[in-house]
């Protein structure tokens, strides 16, 4: 891949990342409410309090200045203070971002894995009982919302059997002999809402991979390879996966990216101190700092995300550079 070509997806990337910034700084402006009355709720505000409250967020300014103030800003790596924690935006993401990395980056790896394993078997064995099993089961991960999955488990193995901490991150109050203890601690919280963000997103790389291997399997060179002599498993390994998994580098790559976001309705129901629930109670409480700050940070990670996996599509397929990018 040339110079030239990867600075102009990187031209392309810079600018769907200002786009995004002006709409994530209008979009929160034009939503219904005064966020100075909410920052001022719990208590009697007078006029000259309110008017204080405004201008110390900056905004008794016009909306035009208040975005050239934000990009201002942003380019000295300030994101503003958030109205709910009184800290900057950046040390509140800072502290929630390790959980949710880790907690969304397991649950990445098993579902990828699961995934594509469900979608080659299913298409590998496309209209016997294996394949509609595997198929409906698919269908139906990827159709189940994942709040009504999350109550569903923490009904079945914290209610009912009461083998598994019911939400948080560490058992509140509880005092660790060493790190290892506390280590098993979080594991255990973290299997619930583990399983349950891999069921969610199994379902979307097994049909992917489904309907790539069977595109594939059709090709002219697969029918040659069998004719040839060769086995039905050396024809899956050497010649139907490596093409069918291009397709999947850009879906991955983008899911990886995302982490960053977090899971709002996973995090949420679990109550795991993460992005996602975060952004939850930004959104709820009108923190336009912190939505910001957090939209911001997801959007970066994806379009650097899709950056990368455009060029390594283009390194492992030929066919790509060959029609210019």
């Amino acid at each position: 891949m040339d110079k030239k070509r990867i600075a102009k997806k990187l031209v392309y990337a810079f600018i769907t990342i200002f786009f995004v910034l002006l709409f994530n700084f209008f979009l929160f402006r034009v939503l219904p409410g005064d966020i100075v009355s909410m920052l001022s709720r719990g208590g009697k505000a007078t006029p000259e309090m309110l008017a204080n409250i405004r201008k110390m967020y900056g905004l008794d300014l016009p909306w035009y200045q208040q975005f050239f103030v934000y990009l201002k800003n942003l380019s000295a790596g300030d994101l503003g203070v958030s109205f709910m924690y009184k800290k900057p935006v950046l040390d509140v993401i800072g502290a929630r971002i390790l959980p949710t990395v880790v907690l969304l980056g397991v649950a990445e790896i098993f579902a990828i894995l699961i995934g594509i394993v469900f979608g080659i078997v299913s298409a590998w064995k496309r209209g016997k009982a294996l394949d509609t099993g595997l198929l409906s089961t698919s269908l139906l991960l990827y159709s189940m919302p994942t709040f009504w999955l999350g109550m569903m488990l923490i009904l079945i193995f914290c209610v009912y059997l009461k083998v598994l901490p019911i939400s948080g991150m560490v058992t509140p109050g509880r005092l660790f002999v060493d790190q290892w203890a506390q280590l098993q601690d979080i594991l255990r919280h973290m299997i619930l809402p583990m399983i349950c963000l891999t069921l969610g997103m199994i379902g979307e790389y097994a049909i992917t991979m489904r309907s790539t291997v069977i595109d594939v399997l059709s090709e002219d060179y697969i029918t040659t390879a069998k004719a040839k002599g060769f086995s039905d498993g050396y024809v899956l390994r050497r010649h139907a996966m490596p093409n069918a998994m291009l397709p999947m580098i850009t879906l991955i790559a983008i899911n990886l990216g995302m982490i960053v976001g977090g899971a709002i309705q996973v995090e949420t129901v679990f109550s795991w101190p993460g992005l996602g629930s975060l952004m939850y109670n930004a959104l709820v409480n009108r923190d336009y700092p912190l939505l910001q700050g957090v939209f911001l940070l997801s959007t970066v990670a994806v379009v650097f995300a899709n950056f990368l996996s455009d060029i390594l599509y283009e390194m492992v397929d030929p066919r790509v550079r060959s029609m210019g990018g």
